[in-house]
């Protein structure tokens, strides 16, 4: 039996002795040896990845079928019934996918489908992505491709798209890794090709790219919690992008130029071995050929399986967009003047008004709201002071508010 020094302190878990080389970390009650601690930590580590997995194989969403998911959309997003239908189908299979556990190693082994979207502003893609992850109720952020940069250069790293869903998230780990990721603007970071040449380096180009494809595979990337740069001394947190859905949407102007020509046809002409083409609609036709001549490279394209089109709105669209959805604009503004006991109503011909501004502006759905503020920030700022207890807003009311505020502005620019 080994004797040790009088007060002499024992590890409480292994009951090894402290000395020189097992120094003893001391708490209330007990204290551990470094040995336990490595232990310790190996095993909490197992613990963790063993419920990650178990959380994993217990996923469950109230994942509402295809036409389901459609009829949701329906309430909120006018038109873009061909765009909504192929959006609720590779949701349904995604989302399918995540709570599908194989059996053993013959199983099938379904790929992920991310998701492109190509529309002019304001068609409404980025509330399509919005309602989609509310309907889920899994976690969503909002991303700007043309922000980043290669590393090297002044801008921010791709990996802090992850930063934001980690944040939307509460930096629940497992819930961010089943969230949705809309790229916006995806269009901006096309290759530069020989009719838009530059002399200076493609920082926010093909680089970005190439740095956005391990996101979109499916990998594990090392995520700095505050966003911005990576540096050697920073902390990270791991995250699986494997089930993380990503949606990107882009503009693509003059995209259907390079579909007409890919179809042999011309969008202002006729050509009688293509009758069916509608040359009103060119980017029906749109496919991963395009996209690529259009500047994405192939391996990014391949990223996004699935892509989909928006029509541009006209003016029968834009009416009901302000009128007729659950958030319709038009009723937001009645409850904010409801919430101080006012009547609030808009008269049709002020309707059409603003719609036909919005048209004239080509400013799509997104604009409707600019418009509508104009008109309404005098009355906004009046009437909570006011004891009248209505309000209408007639044409002559919109008409003069509106040039009057486009009045000031050029006023205030000069």
């Amino acid at each position: 039996m080994v004797k040790h020094p009088k007060n002499t302190m024992f590890c409480s878990f292994c009951g090894r002795p402290e000395t020189p080389d097992n120094p003893l970390i001391y708490g209330i009650s007990g204290a551990i040896c470094e040995n336990c601690i490595h232990i310790a930590d190996e095993m909490l580590c197992e613990t963790r990845a063993r419920n990650k997995e178990e959380e994993k194989r217990n996923f469950k969403v109230d994942l509402l079928k295809p036409s389901e998911i459609k009829k949701k959309l329906d309430q909120y997003v006018i038109g873009q019934d061909e765009a909504k239908k192929v959006i609720s189908v590779a949701v349904y299979n995604h989302y399918k996918r995540i709570m599908y556990v194989k059996t053993d190693d013959n199983d099938v082994e379904i790929e992920k489908s991310n998701i492109m979207m190509i529309g002019e502003t304001g068609t409404g893609k980025t509330l399509i992505a919005k309602t989609i992850a509310r309907m889920l109720d899994v976690p969503f952020c909002i991303a700007d491709a043309t922000v980043f940069t290669e590393a090297g250069y002044v801008g921010e790293d791709v990996e802090s798209i992850l930063t934001r869903l980690l944040q939307a998230a509460n930096y629940d780990v497992a819930k961010a890794e089943r969230g949705i990721v809309f790229i916006d603007e995806i269009d901006k970071i096309a290759r530069k090709g020989a009719d838009n040449p530059s002399i200076t380096r493609d920082v926010s180009g093909e680089g970005v790219q190439q740095s956005l494809l391990k996101l979109l595979e499916g990998a594990k990337v090392n995520v700095p919690p505050e966003g911005g740069r990576k540096h050697p001394e920073q902390k990270f947190i791991e995250v699986d992008t494997q089930n993380i859905l990503f949606i990107a949407s882009g503009a693509f102007n003059s995209l259907d130029k390079i579909i007409a020509e890919r179809m042999n046809t011309n969008v202002i002409g006729y050509n009688s071995k293509n009758k069916a083409f509608d040359k009103n609609n060119v980017l029906q036709y749109v496919s991963a050929q395009d996209i690529k001549t259009f500047g994405l490279i192939p391996e990014l394209c391949g990223r996004f399986p699935v892509i989909t089109y928006l029509n541009s709105l006209d003016a029968a669209a834009l009416k009901k967009i302000l009128v007729e959805p659950k958030n319709a604009l038009i009723k937001q503004y009645e409850k904010l003047f409801e919430l101080d006991g006012i009547n609030l109503k808009f008269s049709d011909e002020a309707i059409d008004y603003i719609v036909q501004k919005a048209v004239e502006l080509k400013l799509g759905a997104r604009g409707l709201r600019s418009i509508v503020e104009k008109i309404m920030t005098d009355a906004m700022y009046s009437f909570p002071d006011s004891r009248k207890k209505s309000m209408s807003i007639d044409l002559k009311y919109a008409k003069e508010q509106f040039e009057h505020s486009i009045y000031r502005f050029l006023n205030d620019a000069n």
